[in-house]
């Protein structure tokens, strides 16, 4: 299993992540996210390490940003 923590703007509420969390558990492979409101880290676990492309799309789709 893999395991990357990505950091995400904007997100101040449970529903803000519930609509992260909705997003990136679409991408192929992953199994669980788990996001820390407080800090913005967003840990994405899966069968393998998603592209950075993929995640960011998501984050986007949610309405959020992904920061490099």
């Amino acid at each position: 299993m893999s395991e990357t923590t990505y950091t995400v703007t904007g997100m101040t509420c449970g529903h803000c992540a519930t609509s992260v969390t909705e997003e990136i558990t679409k991408i192929d492979g992953v199994a669980d996210v788990r996001v820390d409101l407080p800090t913005g880290a967003v840990t994405v676990i899966g069968s393998r390490e998603p592209a950075v492309a993929d995640v960011r799309a998501a984050v986007e789709e949610a309405g959020y940003h992904l920061t490099a």
